[in-house]
This record gives structure tokens, sequence and C-alpha cells, in this order.
């Protein structure tokens, strides 16, 4: 037993595979936090736009009165004021975080 430890230990015959798995693996993961980080930035910015285009639909109505021999209707309007958040380009995510107000 003492002999098959003996060996195993002194055995590099596996040091280069492991230390070319290491480096390789290792340049995996870098490459995928940089690319999943530009994955992020970019679900970001389709959301942004997806938003701005529903703030930027129109929601105003309105109908004219009618007036007959036996009555009428006045009519009714509606106005759909500026929202915080309609403009493109309200998020971003090159600007830092803004500090706390106390």
């Amino acid at each position: 037993m003492t002999n098959t430890l003996s060996a195993l230990y002194n055995d590099e015959a596996g040091f280069i595979i492991s230390a070319e798995l290491v480096l390789v693996s290792t340049i995996c993961v870098l490459g995928l936090v940089v690319g999943l980080s530009e994955v992020a930035f970019n679900v970001n910015q389709e959301l942004e736009d997806v938003g701005a285009a529903f703030g930027s639909v129109n929601q105003a109505y309105s109908y004219n009165g009618t007036a007959g021999q036996k009555g009428g209707n006045a009519g009714s309007t509606y106005d759909d004021e500026w929202d915080h958040g309609d403009d493109s380009c309200d998020v971003s995510c090159d600007v830092g975080p803004t500090p706390e107000s106390y």
C-alpha cells in the first residue's frame, strides 16, 4: 500500500494536462463573465425601449357631443399627461449610484 501511495505521489504524468485544464477553464470563465455582463446590459436596454414604447402610446381620446330634437350629449375628453419614465434612455447602466439623502 505504501508503494502504491508513493508511486501516485511521485507520478507527474498528468500535471501538464491539469495545468492546461486550469488555464483553459480560467479563460472560459473570464469570457463568460464578460459575455454575461454584456447580455445583462443589452437586456436592460431592450426593456428600456419596450418601456419607452409603452409610454409613447397616445392614450388621449374624446368624442363630440350630439344634439337632436329631444336631447343632447355634451361629449367628453381625456388628455394623457407626461409621466416620469415616458422618455427613452431613462435607465442607464453607466451612471453610478446616487448618494443617499438624509
